[in-house]
């Protein structure tokens, strides 16, 4: 299932996690998948965080449990790669403290988690925050003139102008990648498995003149195709990803995540257009090597989507949940049920599908500047008449 911390009730790594995890566990899921887990921006979210490494101290439940000078140590000692760095940008000692905590708390969840089965899934973005610590500790790192962006498509005339700075990618392979391979040793010292962002990006991305007012004026440039990956193979000897490749995917981007041995997306979300019938989101297309969603931090709950949906997609999709005869009296445990139909070998659920919440409950909307990333559970709403339910659905689709 995907809930970000912060939409806990208490919005920390406190009880209420150990008992969502307690919830997982009852309902028969495998997996709990979250967004970055860095400090966010002023818009609050997790893609702007100020560091690519550390976490966020909003996360803690405890954050004035007391820190000896031997944790902090061990901790400079274990993290020397950033620890620094983040110190000088976010207070010294107390920042390191921080991290310390952090990593108390989240070492006590994460066992907890493995006992009853449940594994955790992060995430991480392709680019860092403009002036954040990572973009003033490594500035060689980084391209000048030019920030990132998406070309305009059915969904923006104008494009999507991101504004991260772009990596320097003959800087990075002089370095033999180092920044990004300790940035998936800490991924991997915290998760499971983790979904990377944008993963078209390492084949080309779109780069947007820096001081441009949208990204109509940008040009694609190459990646680094997969040599990112055999460096931090060399040194981590295995990487469990999870390719985010949404968008328009180009045969190269599907090439190199099949080379890597890393699944790709599909969300149920997109696959009733009855103008794109050779979609790759159809459930007749799903592939064994991907995770199917109902839908993404980025999506509409399913109830809202479904409620929002024009005439014609909305019947495309009650025929297809007709014929697999998983006919539900409320439209989202249909959906539900049919995205775990799916041959994907992973089938991952938002906590708001599950609870029948509306667009109200929607996590981000993609291009709006402020009102995303606020979504918090109320107290005791997963029930376990829910988790009842969501079990049974999953051991009928013989994913248990």
């Amino acid at each position: 299932m995907q809930l970000h911390p912060t939409s806990l009730a208490s919005g920390t790594l406190g009880d209420d996690a150990f008992r969502f995890v307690e919830w997982l566990a009852e309902a028969g899921q495998s997996w709990w998948q979250m967004l970055p887990l860095g400090p966010p921006d002023r818009a609050r979210s997790p893609y702007k965080s100020a560091s690519a490494f550390a976490a966020w101290r909003g996360l803690l439940a405890n954050p004035s449990a007391e820190v000896s000078d031997e944790e902090v140590a061990d901790f400079r000692a274990r993290e020397s790669f950033w620890i620094e760095d983040w110190a000088r940008v976010a207070g010294g000692r107390r920042a390191i403290a921080d991290q310390v905590r952090f990593a108390r708390e989240w070492d006590k969840l994460r066992a907890y988690a493995a006992e009853r089965g449940v594994g955790l899934i992060g995430d991480v973005p392709i680019y860092v925050a403009p002036g954040g610590a990572d973009h003033l500790a490594w500035p060689q790192l980084f391209r000048g003139g030019e920030v990132s962006g998406a070309p305009p498509d059915a969904y923006s005339d104008l494009g999507q102008l991101w504004g991260n700075p772009l990596y320097d990618w003959p800087a990075l392979q002089r370095r033999r990648y180092r920044w990004w391979t300790e940035r998936l040793r800490r991924t991997f010292g915290l998760f499971d498995v983790t979904r990377i962002d944008h993963f078209r990006g390492f084949v080309a991305y779109w780069a947007v003149p820096d001081g441009a007012t949208d990204a109509r004026g940008g040009r694609w440039r190459r990646g680094p195709g997969r040599a990112v990956f055999d460096a931090a193979l060399a040194e981590l000897g295995s990487l469990p990803v999870i390719a985010e490749d949404l968008g328009v995917i180009t045969e190269p981007v599907t090439r190199l995540r099949r080379s890597l041995g890393f699944p790709g997306m599909v969300v149920m979300q997109f696959g009733f257009d009855p103008d794109d019938p050779r979609g790759p989101h159809r459930l007749e297309h799903h592939e064994p090597d991907s995770v199917v969603y109902t839908g993404t931090h980025d999506h509409d709950t399913l109830r809202g989507w479904w409620e929002s949906l024009p005439r014609e997609v909305r019947a495309a999709a009650s025929s297809q949940i007709t014929a697999a005869g998983l006919h539900e009296r409320e439209p989202w445990w249909s959906l539900i049920r049919l995205t775990f139909s799916s041959p994907a070998r992973l089938a991952m659920v938002q906590a708001q599908d599950v609870l029948g919440l509306g667009s109200e409950a929607r996590m981000n909307i993609p291009g709006r500047a402020t009102g995303s990333w606020r979504w918090q559970m109320a107290p005791g709403a997963l029930t376990s008449d829910l988790a009842k339910r969501l079990r049974s659905a999953t051991q009928e689709a013989g994913r248990i």
